[in-house]
């Protein structure tokens, strides 16, 4: 889910709870929560995905290389 769907959902769960609020409620309410959730510097759900599987793939990666360490420091130890 977006920043942006999130932001949108607590304006509308707010103007549920306060209707009467004063009109300019949305806008600030937008600006402070995007100022939050700027500093918090949120990864989105892809981004997190993507960055799951490049660290799936490098850890078999480095399992291959120690094993292939393994094979090659059992040689030398045979010569």
């Amino acid at each position: 889910m977006s920043d942006t769907k999130i932001i949108d959902q607590m304006v509308a769960a707010l103007t549920r709870i306060l209707p009467e609020g004063p009109k300019d409620l949305e806008k600030k309410v937008r600006a402070a929560s995007q100022g939050v959730f700027d500093r918090l510097k949120l990864v989105s759900r892809e981004e997190l995905e993507v960055q799951e599987q490049v660290l799936r793939r490098t850890r078999e990666r480095v399992q291959e290389l120690e094993k292939r360490v393994a094979e090659l420091e059992g040689k030398l130890k045979q010569q």
